[in-house]
């Protein structure tokens, strides 16, 4: 599959919703060329701004734009900008319901190298518990031009969480991104694989081997975390033996938190989650963080193995 940046495909996506959409501006924090939002900066000079290293001012800022009638981009590293200014995102930019969209870069076990501080495994968790926030994960760079076409078109807060690698791209150019509707890439009765991110990619690889196996494996793409595809949950419950969900963020409060949470309510099935344990990160390759958090194609091959009651 071709490899892409999802931090690329949505600065150009920034530049190409620029000339239609007057209103839009962006503001970064001293991060622009990894942000990706220098293109915007090259285009639109004028309604580009760089507030410096200083996160709870990049939302604040972006608050008091929005709060003028402008479409608002926040972008920054994810661990920052959703945890430095957190408070500010809740008391001003969600309960005023304006039109700011948190789009952070750098989010999970896939920064890597930088380390715990900068691995941020938490930010799905503390965006989706406010109220009037929207929560996307894109699973590649097509889903994430398509997300920010879709963000530059709508109104209220919204958070969009990035990755740092290229990733594989596993939807078609003529994919067309919905708020709140997943997508089933691969179909299956046995068991159902509910990813997020770049987990998407290792989910459709190991559906594909457990084929081979004679294990019909559902895969599903959910990447809108808030609002949940509920409906999709409950087919997956009621439709194959159990669920497996996988994210590159914490097991507690993420993607599989969210399944869980409608699934206990509505449609109890037995739930698994892959993700990263109830600890911080460390520094190093990122292909070797999912190998150490058991987070790999391989990892999902034996947790639905396992679901099945198959010994191995």
């Amino acid at each position: 599959m071709f490899t892409e940046s999802m931090r690329e495909s949505f600065g150009r996506a920034l530049v190409d919703m620029g000339d239609s959409n007057h209103k839009l501006v962006v503001v970064d924090a001293d991060l622009s060329k990894s942000t990706k939002t220098e293109y915007f900066k090259s285009v639109f000079p004028d309604r580009f701004v760089d507030v410096g290293i200083a996160e709870q001012n990049l939302v604040g800022v972006s608050a008091g734009l929005a709060a003028a009638g402008m479409n608002v981009f926040a972008s920054s590293f994810a661990v920052f900008e959703t945890g430095r200014a957190y408070e500010i995102i809740r008391n001003s930019v969600c309960m005023g319901k304006l039109n700011v969209k948190l789009c952070s870069t750098h989010a999970g076990l896939m920064t890597g190298p930088d380390g715990a501080t900068h691995q941020s495994i938490e930010d799905i968790a503390i965006m989706r518990v406010l109220p009037n926030m929207r929560v996307l994960v894109p699973a590649d760079a097509i889903e994430a031009y398509q997300m920010t076409k879709y963000l530059a078109n709508s109104d209220g807060p919204a958070y969009m969480r990035l990755v740092r690698e290229d990733v594989e791209n596993i939807l078609g150019d003529d994919y067309q991104f919905e708020l709140g509707k997943s997508k089933v890439l691969r179909d299956g009765d046995d068991i159902s694989i509910i990813a997020c991110g770049p987990m998407v990619s290792n989910s459709i690889k190991a559906s594909d081997l457990l084929r081979q196996e004679g294990i019909n494996v559902r895969v599903v793409n959910m990447s809108t975390i808030k609002p949940l595809d509920t409906s999709i949950i409950e087919d997956c419950a009621k439709n194959t033996r159990a669920i497996l969900t996988i994210e590159d963020h914490s097991k507690i409060g993420g993607l599989g938190s969210a399944v869980c949470e409608y699934i206990s309510e509505h449609c109890p099935i037995k739930v698994k989650k892959i993700g990263v344990p109830d600890e911080f990160g460390m520094s190093a390759k990122a292909e070797e963080l999912y190998e150490h958090f058991n987070m790999t194609t391989d990892d999902i091959v034996d947790q639905v193995r396992i679901l099945m009651g198959i010994d191995f």
